[in-house]
């Protein structure tokens, strides 16, 4: 039926609570400023502003908290705004049409200034002036400071609560979508009482300026009266100031009820609930204070002179609350039994719980945690997913905490509560570095970079662009701390993946592949057996994301009678020949090799002793010694021309060379020849 006259589309956009509504209402108010209003819009107008007061008021009492009336600095704003252009409306009529008598501004004004004013001006301005003491000095000045430090409160908690909501995120206590609730709370609270502040000083104003409006109209009005209307002085002044304090209290009244509102929104703070709720709930909670109470009423009721009925009347029913409520105490939500705070020690066997992971800051890096991005606990978050996706690992939540204890510009992160790594920081300051070259002149300060030992500098932000230029890499202080955490992460994955982590990564495989599971554990191996040979894995950077082919290997070797884990493990690494060959393929395809001469092969091969489950590498010292001396010159000299090549040795002898390059390199990968993939390219570039 609409759809007939399509300009009733049109007219339902102007109806009140679209943005096109709001817009000409606020248009219209600023209007009124200007434009002379009949005293029947004036009217209007000045109901609407009691009704406005009320239903604020209203609202502020029911809400549960604070943020439920996010819009309330709005409002206040608004009504504001309506009453002075109501006011201003108000002076135009009563200064123009004074002469005519007291209904010339409009019959509520003249309600006012007749029925509450008792027909008595001093009556009349005795209640105006209570009005606007009880408003400008007691209720507006109370709320304003209330705001106030309630703003400054809330504003300086943020990084420690955002710090708080990061830290239960990286714990896993709360998921994504509830951190991020939580987040939008944070801002709104923070938003909501730095308006409040703001605007409280609207309601105040408001005060002054009805004091200073109604002095006009009455001084004002009696001058236009006398000199231009021919008013006797009597007459004047009793038509004049009758319409001025009416107007007055018109305006006053709404203020109070607005003035009210904005005291109970701000001194609700943190508490839930709304206010009658918890008035009730508080007051009358346990059954002493209303006792007490009843017994001073009855002191006083007894006392010669004051009224028996009031006070006794009043024992009687604060001593019928305290024994209803001493026969039927409240019950005591469930969880605030599960918060309520006791007295005991914590167990000791909390002191016995090991954090997988901390990172631990100086006070001065506080702001990384809690700051803008890039935010450290987003990069973790990051580093997390990354590694899951490259290395197949779940990475424990890295618990971020403060140690004043600490330098301020220092951190440290402990990996099982024994300290990994520490580095210094330069926040505001961002850090430049050169691999491979010497640094540019820049000014700045010299340090070394913390996770590769580069050369480096901490420079200005304003010079990214110049050291960019000069062709140095420039990171800031946050993804500096998350790729030194990624290097020491990854050097000890193996001691990080625990028993329960074993299991947990054999319970998330597909469906598919539950069967393999049930077939080899634990009819033919544990899983602590499968435990050691991922640790064994990660302790060299192998992927174990491909678990299945991995678990398919060790079933293969336990049926071939193979029992001891290092040669498990190196079976399976034959299993992962084209993932291990993959990930060291160089940029232009190729996989660049070092190999060892056969005469080193052969007394290599010749200095193993021991049985062939648990053969050790006995070489003569001086000879050891000219072994890594080499090695370590082909690598840094293949470093130098861009390579980073893989050391390729016999199947027997690559465990027993990798443990002895480990202390020198330990990032060097070393492989078997039985572990490149058949099909894959590669080059010799050095030779041993």
């Amino acid at each position: 039926m609409l759809s007939s006259f399509p300009w009733l589309q049109h007219l339902k956009k102007l109806r009140f609570g679209t943005d096109i509504g709001l817009a000409i209402s606020v248009v219209f108010i600023i209007s009124v400023l200007i434009v002379p209003l009949p005293t029947f819009l004036l009217d209007t107008g000045l109901s609407l502003s009691f009704t406005g007061g009320i239903l604020v008021l209203m609202v502020a009492l029911f809400i549960r908290r604070p943020l439920d009336f996010t819009s309330f600095p709005t409002v206040l704003l608004l009504t504001t705004l309506l009453r002075l252009a109501l006011d201003i409306a108000a002076t135009r009529l009563i200064l123009s049409n004074g002469s005519e008598g007291v209904d010339a501004a409009g019959h509520v004004i003249a309600a006012f200034g007749g029925f509450l004013m008792g027909g008595d001006l001093i009556i009349g301005l005795i209640v105006f002036a209570i009005l606007l003491v009880v408003n400008f000095v007691v209720i507006t000045k109370g709320s304003s400071r209330i705001a106030e430090v309630a703003a400054r409160f809330t504003l300086d908690s943020i990084p420690g609560k955002q710090m708080a909501i990061d830290a239960e995120l990286n714990s896993g206590a709360i998921d994504e979508v509830t951190a991020r609730r939580r987040r939008t709370e944070l801002e709104q609270e923070s938003g909501f009482y730095g308006a409040m502040d703001g605007a409280a000083k609207f309601v105040r104003g408001d005060a002054i300026a009805a004091l200073i409006i109604t002095s006009i109209n009455i001084v004002g009005g009696f001058v236009i009266g006398v000199l231009q209307k021919d008013m006797s002085l009597a007459h004047a002044a009793a038509d004049f100031t009758t319409l001025s304090i009416g107007e007055g209290l018109v305006s006053q009244i709404p203020a109070l009820l607005v003035s009210i509102a904005a005291g109970i929104v701000v001194t609700k703070g943190a508490t839930e609930g709304s206010a009658d709720a918890n008035l009730v709930a508080q007051l009358g909670r346990t059954p002493k204070p209303l006792g007490l109470a009843a017994a001073a009423a009855l002191c006083l009721a007894l006392v010669p002179g004051l009224p028996f009925i009031p006070f006794a009347g009043l024992a009687a029913l604060a001593g019928l609350g305290a024994w209803q409520r001493w026969k039927h105490p409240p019950a005591m939500p469930a969880d605030a039994v599960a918060t309520e705070p006791t007295l005991t020690e914590p167990p000791i066997a909390d002191a016995l719980k090991i954090e997988p992971i901390r990172l631990e800051l100086g006070y001065g890096l506080l702001v990384l945690a809690g700051g803008d991005t890039p935010r450290l606990t987003e990069q973790i978050k990051a580093l997390r997913r990354a590694i899951a996706t490259e290395m197949g690992f779940i990475l424990a939540p890295v618990r971020i905490q403060d140690n004043m204890q600490l330098p301020a510009n220092t951190y440290v992160i402990r990996i099982k509560e024994i300290e990994a790594g520490r580095g210094q920081l330069r926040p505001g300051q961002v850090l430049a570095m050169r691999a491979g070259a010497a640094l540019p002149t820049i000014e700045g300060e010299a340090t070394t970079e913390p996770a590769f030992g580069l050369p480096a500098l901490w420079i200005d932000p304003s010079q990214r662009d110049v050291a960019m230029a000069k062709g140095c890499t420039v990171v800031d202080p946050a993804s500096v701390l998350t790729t030194h955490l990624t290097e020491i992460v990854k050097d000890n994955m193996s001691e990080l993946l625990s028993y329960a982590e074993t299991q947990k990564l054999l319970d998330d495989l597909p469906r598919e592949q539950q069967r393999l599971i049930a077939d080899l554990i634990p009819s033919q191996v544990t899983v602590g057996t499968v435990q050691r040979v991922l640790q064994a894995l990660l302790a060299e950077r192998v992927s174990i994301r491909d678990l299945a082919t991995i678990l398919e290997g060790i079933q293969e070797a336990w049926t071939m009678q193979i029992r001891a884990v290092p040669i498990i493990a190196a079976h399976v690494r034959t299993r992962l020949a084209r993932q291990l060959s993959d990930a060291y393929l160089g940029p232009q395809g190729y996989l660049p090799l070092v190999v060892l001469s056969p005469e080193w092969e052969q007394e290599l091969a010749e200095a193993l002793v021991g049985p062939p489950d648990q053969r050790q590498l006995a070489l003569p010292p001086s000879r050891l010694s000219d072994l890594i001396k080499r090695i370590s010159q082909v690598f840094e000299t293949a470093a130098r021309e861009g390579e980073s090549p893989v050391l390729l040795t016999s199947a027997a002898l690559r465990s027993h060379i990798r443990a002895v390059i480990e202390r020198i390199q330990p990032t060097t990968p070393v492989l078997a020849q039985t572990e490149i993939m058949p099909r894959v390219r590669i080059r010799t570039i050095a030779a041993i």
